[in-house]
């Protein structure tokens, strides 16, 4: 038995103090750091990333460095938290400097505000005799003026904070005195308005990288090809994110080989490696989760993990998939609807939890933030998402629980459905696009199925609707897109429908069924070829789609 560990250790660079370990993702933002923090001309430097993926660390020994170079004489470093409490903050400000708590001049400011800045002017040994919160502010402000070269890290910062209210020098005065502010936070616009001049990214780890981290965390465990291969699998399905890296390690290290291939199982899955360990890395992303203002923020978050790990998730199908589900309507019209839809799109890659993606259009979602958007989902209403989208299954899954709200097989291998009645009475969204080889659906299948709300039946091969079709009088979105000649005869009752998106399809004639569609805000006929449209089909007079939102996307003849 040897450690799997003398074969990276070389790897590792580390600072002097207390083993931290500098990887490329890591060095790259301690870089930009310090060439921030050696620029005269930037007073305040923000640190941006997702919930777990070392900022704190990050700064902490980036501060060690800046101080053993002589760059700063002081560094204070506070966490400012969700819900800042100023007093506490000023104590812990207090004792890092080393200054005397005096009781005495506690006692004699009393009332709220003295509850919130006394304990900060303790620490310059000053007695706040003044009334008002203005004065003790710019008593406080006037002695760190005093001070030189001192490093302010504020850590864990959720909005903007006033930073005169704890009595904290504008950015100019600190600038005369050099000092500076450093302070991290998970959302970019916290940077922006906290008026940083420098805004720098935390990324995760690369797949090599993790690996070491992995690895180190885990100590020894036997180096025989068979179990590396199962190592290296869990430590992949950390996708970089340092946290989660750390924690499974340290939960499977000592474990038989057959709780290592449980726990890469489980988490294929998108479960926890070990029920017992690696709770903190959900805990930090759902806090994420749980600071989203809106509720619309928050479902959409969740809807994007109905897509495959890994994908490229087109926006315009979150837009399509949160409008038949309900959300957005304060939108008077699907185009503020959909420029509602960007807007928390860019919220979320703000906040960390979606990503930028190479293609167009597109954004993804880490994986381990995935996970904890399932997790996020069953825990909210007691059974959640069932998710087997992009796994290469054949077969409709076994055991499909009655109380799932939303199934996604998408991009798989299925080509038949039960013959049975789908039996999920809450199930509200079904998306089975990209099975390529489905050609019918059962009649029975949609019989019990009348609270869904969103369909997806693109590109299959499904060439026509069964009667209890008719029986979806829910359904808001229903989506046909790359799929052969279908009869829409059974549209008619569908009354509640908004969306129907079929783009890319061939059709010789337009279906007079959709004339029925009162509800209609979108036909989506993009890209498609369409040989005939009947009269009054697509009409004002006709009121098939809502008045000022008729929205006929292109189309070719």
């Amino acid at each position: 038995m040897k450690s799997m560990w003398s074969k990276v250790k070389q790897r590792v660079v580390e600072i002097n103090t207390g083993g931290f370990e500098v990887f490329e993702a890591t060095r790259q933002a301690m870089d930009e750091v310090m060439n921030a923090l050696n620029d005269d001309k930037v007073t305040a430097v923000g640190v941006y990333g997702m919930g777990g993926v070392g900022k704190t660390i990050m700064v902490e020994h980036v501060s060690q460095q800046a101080q053993n170079t002589g760059l700063f004489d002081h560094v204070i470093m506070v966490v400012v938290t969700q819900s800042p409490d100023l007093r506490k903050i000023q104590g812990m400000l207090a004792d890092q400097l080393g200054v005397g708590l005096q009781e005495t001049t506690v006692r004699k400011i009393q009332g709220t505000l003295a509850n919130q800045f006394g304990t900060f002017a303790d620490q310059f040994g000053i007695k706040l005799e003044e009334s008002t919160q203005s004065s003790r502010a710019a008593r406080l402000s006037k002695e760190i003026m005093r001070r030189n070269k001192i490093l302010i890290i504020l850590d864990d910062i959720w909005e903007r904070i006033d930073l005169s209210r704890i009595g904290i020098p504008s950015y100019k005065e600190l600038q005369n005195c050099n000092s500076k502010v450093l302070l991290t936070t998970r959302i970019r616009n916290v940077c922006h308005v906290m008026g940083c001049q420098e805004n720098i990214t935390l990324s995760t780890l690369s797949e090599e990288d993790s690996w070491t981290l992995f690895v180190r965390n885990a100590g020894r465990f036997s180096e025989s090809t068979k179990f590396e291969d199962v190592a290296r699998k869990v430590a992949r399905e950390c996708a970089g994110l340092p946290i989660a890296v750390i924690k499974v390690a340290r939960a499977l290290g000592n474990k038989f080989l057959a709780e290592w291939k449980e726990a890469a199982q489980r988490l294929e899955k998108s479960q926890t490696a070990n029920p017992d360990h690696g709770e903190d890395a959900f805990r930090c992303i759902k806090l994420s989760y749980d600071y989203l203002k809106e509720e619309d923020s928050k479902s959409c978050f969740l809807l994007c993990c109905l897509f495959p790990e890994d994908y490229d998730i087109p926006i315009e199908d979150l837009f399509k998939y949160a409008i038949g589900k309900g959300f957005f309507r304060r939108a008077k019209t699907i185009e503020e609807a959909r420029g509602t839809a960007d807007s928390v799109v860019r919220y979320l890659k703000d906040s960390s939890l979606l990503l930028d993606s190479e293609k167009k259009g597109c954004v993804r979602m880490h994986d381990v933030i995935r996970d904890t958007a399932l997790n996020i989902a069953k825990s909210e209403d007691g059974h959640g998402f069932l998710v087997k989208a992009g796994c290469g299954l054949q077969d409709w899954p076994r055991q499909l629980h009655e109380g799932y709200s939303a199934v996604s097989l998408m991009e798989n291998d299925i080509s038949k459905l039960p013959e049975e009645e789908l039996v999920c009475p809450k199930l509200k969204i079904l998306l089975l696009q990209g099975n390529n080889h489905l050609e019918e659906i059962p009649e029975a299948f949609f019989q019990s199925s009348n609270a869904l709300m969103v369909l997806d039946l693109s590109h299959t091969s499904i060439t026509s609707l069964p009667q209890s079709f008719s029986l979806l009088t829910n359904l808001q979105a229903l989506y046909f897109e790359s799929c052969p000649m279908i009869d829409f005869s059974n549209l008619r009752t569908l009354k509640k429908l908004e969306i129907l998106s079929m783009r890319g399809n061939v059709i010789r004639e337009l279906s007079r069924e959709i004339g029925n569609l009162t509800n209609l805000r979108m036909l989506d006929i993009t890209g498609g070829l369409i040989g005939k449209i009947p009269p009054k089909v697509i009409s004002d007079g006709a009121v098939k789609l809502r008045k000022k939102e008729k929205k006929l996307l292109a189309f070719m003849r």
